[in-house]
């Protein structure tokens, strides 16, 4: 929304109805001359599933009831008198799935989807797999499911499991390759395990970091020893000298400056103590001596 836009608006926010005003709905659609008008008994148990699937929209309710009407018509009376009735075996066994309490073009789109996240960001395997389940029941698009996960799994898990991503994109392959239903297999075990997985966004945190820097002119001038020193001439101008192969230092790290002096001693990334991440933080200390860095 525009700031400018939204100060000249009235915002209202719309709060989901009661089950007992979805329920008096149904039961006014039920009776109503313009909806039913008493041709259907509405049984019980079919009421409370309707209003278990539809949730708080009332729009997914009536629909729901008229699928589950017309059937009931279709099927008349059991005696000659009765009126027919909605039964709960007639709503289970009519109710199309993809109506549940989930609008692929609305706001439940992305409230789902944004607590699918965030359940797998906090480690809530069993939420998690709701929402992904509402999503599926939903027929969302698996792929779109996938390139989420694939993003989280770098965003929030990163370096305490690197594995996460390995998994992320393999069952976004899988489910590319294979399609749905079977696709909901792969996105399970990929929310399952990133879920449980430890939990660190340092290297989302780093190269954000790295970014702003650049972008505020930090940029500096690259080493005489780093630059490319292929071409014919380069080296009469200096790049490459005093370069020392990494592979030819003890423990595989040369004692050089990397950085631009404008940026030396800058640290972008610091790893968590969990999961891998800790491993990293012992290696990190080494590596930093061994760089020559005073671990300021």
């Amino acid at each position: 929304m525009v700031g400018p836009l939204l100060s000249r608006s009235l915002l209202l926010t719309l709060q989901p109805l009661a089950s007992e005003d979805v329920g008096a709905l149904l039961d006014r659609a039920v009776a109503d001359p313009r909806g039913l008008d008493g041709r259907v008994n509405l049984a019980p148990q079919a009421r409370e599933h309707i209003l278990r699937v539809a949730g708080a929209d009332a729009r997914k309710a009536l629909t729901l009831l008229e699928a589950v009407a017309d059937a009931a018509l279709g099927l008349g009376s059991s005696t000659q008198d009765a009126l027919p009735e909605i039964t709960g075996e007639i709503t289970e066994r009519t109710m199309d799935a993809a109506l549940v309490a989930y609008d692929k073009s609305g706001d439940q789109h992305y409230d789902v989807i944004s607590a699918f996240i965030k359940s797998v960001r906090g480690s809530d395997v069993d939420a998690a797999l709701h929402y992904l389940a509402r999503m599926v029941v939903a027929g969302e698009d698996p792929r779109f499911i996938a390139r989420r996960l694939v993003i989280l799994a770098s965003e929030d898990i990163g370096m305490a499991d690197p594995q996460g991503l390995v998994i992320a994109q393999a069952a976004a392959d899988a489910v590319t390759f294979i399609g749905m239903p079977e696709g909901r297999i792969p996105l399970a075990e990929a929310t399952t395990y990133l879920a449980t997985a430890p939990k660190s966004n340092r290297s989302y945190r780093a190269i954000d970091a790295a970014i702003a820097d650049v972008r505020a002119g930090k940029a500096g001038v690259v080493p005489q020893h780093l630059r490319d020193a292929h071409y014919a001439g380069a080296e009469r101008i200096g790049h490459g000298k005093s370069y020392v192969y990494s592979h030819d230092a003890p423990g595989g790290v040369a004692h050089q400056e990397y950085l631009p002096d404008s940026l030396r001693g800058s640290r972008y990334y610091q790893p968590t103590e969990y999961g891998f991440e800790r491993t990293v933080t012992d290696r990190m200390a080494r590596i930093r001596d061994m760089l020559g860095r005073d671990g300021s």
